[in-house]
């Protein structure tokens, strides 16, 4: 009797929609949930090489939740390669400017660094009102 290890095809990904509401939830926690979705990995077809995770869409991304001092002392760091170009941007001034970067940030950082988790992370959709306009993919929501 011969054994082979099953190893999926492209065409064996069944993707699925789901909607996650982030008012109250905490940033970390929430966004470890959301990346293992895009990844695939609550399936029992998962593979790490393969892109075979759902769609996943947040709404009220404004309303996110940190706990301790993270609104005042956490940073965002980015630098234009010029002499003098560091920048550094706290959690709070991104809040009022672009809400939905602090989800997409923690998120992106979750996922593996290569082509791979570009593609995964496509299928994230972020938006900052409690509307979006995917109601003809039938979300279901998402288990925390």
């Amino acid at each position: 009797m011969e054994r082979r290890t099953w190893s999926p095809k492209k065409g064996d990904a069944q993707r699925d929609w789901y909607v996650v509401d982030a008012e109250g939830k905490t940033l970390g926690r929430l966004a470890s949930v959301i990346a293992a979705t895009l990844r695939g990995k609550n399936k029992p077809t998962f593979a790490p090489h393969m892109d075979m995770g759902d769609f996943v869409i947040v709404v009220n991304a404004e309303k996110i939740a940190v706990t301790g001092k993270k609104e005042t002392q956490k940073q965002y760091y980015r630098h234009s390669q010029y002499p003098g170009g560091f920048r550094a941007t706290s959690l709070r001034e991104v809040r009022a400017r672009h809400p939905e970067r602090i989800l997409e940030s923690a998120i992106r950082g979750m996922l593996p660094h290569n082509v791979l988790g570009e593609q995964q992370f496509k299928k994230l959709k972020v938006y900052v009102g409690p509307t979006h306009p995917h109601g003809g993919q039938n979300p279901k929501d998402l288990p925390l």
